[in-house]
C-alpha cells in the first residue's frame, strides 16, 4: 500500500513537472549582432503567422550586450507590418540604476534583457505579420550590443 502511494506520488509530481515545462512561445528568435555593433540596416526581423484573432499574445524585445555598452538606456523602433500597413512606435527601456549598475540577468561580460513591446495585443486578423526591431539610438553602429530578438507568446 506504501509502495503504490509512492509510485502514485511520483507520477503526479512528475506529471506536474512536464506540465510546467510547456511552452507557449510562438516565436522566440536571437539575431547576433557582427562584431557586437548593432547598426541602422541590421533590423531584426520574425514572422508569426496568427490563425486565430481572438487570441492575446504577449510580444517582448530582447537584449544581451557587454559591460562596453555606454548607455544607460536604449531606444528601438518596433514595427508590425502586414502587406497592406507597417505601425511603427518609439520604446526606451531603462538598462542601468541611476549609480550604473546594470539591470539585467549577468553572465560574466553579458547582460540579458527582456522587455515587453505590447502585452495582450490582438492582431487585427489572421494572417502573416512581420515583426521588426531597429536600433533607434544617436551610434550608428551602436557599440557593445551582442544579440537582439523578438519573443511572442501566447498571453493568459
Amino acid at each position: 500500500m506504501i509502495k503504490h502511494s509512492v509510485s502514485l506520488l511520483f507520477i503526479a509530481a512528475f506529471v506536474v513537472f512536464l506540465s510546467g515545462c510547456v511552452s507557449n512561445n510562438i516565436v522566440d528568435s536571437n539575431q547576433s549582432m557582427p562584431s557586437r555593433n548593432w547598426s541602422y540596416p541590421n533590423k531584426v526581423k520574425v514572422l508569426v503567422d496568427i490563425t486565430d484573432s481572438n487570441k492575446a499574445y504577449d510580444i517582448y524585445f530582447k537584449l544581451r550586450h557587454t559591460a562596453d555598452y555606454r548607455y544607460s538606456n536604449i531606444f528601438v523602433l518596433f514595427s508590425v507590418k502586414t502587406a497592406q500597413r507597417k505601425r511603427s512606435r518609439r520604446y526606451e527601456f531603462k538598462l542601468a540604476e541611476a549609480d550604473g549598475q546594470w539591470k539585467g540577468a549577468g553572465s560574466g561580460n553579458l547582460y540579458s534583457y527582456t522587455f515587453p513591446l505590447l502585452t495582450n495585443f490582438k492582431f487585427p486578423a489572421p494572417g502573416k505579420y512581420e515583426l521588426e526591431v531597429e536600433q533607434n539610438m544617436r551610434d550608428n553602429p551602436l557599440k557593445g550590443v551582442s544579440d537582439v530578438g523578438i519573443k511572442v507568446a501566447e498571453g493568459n
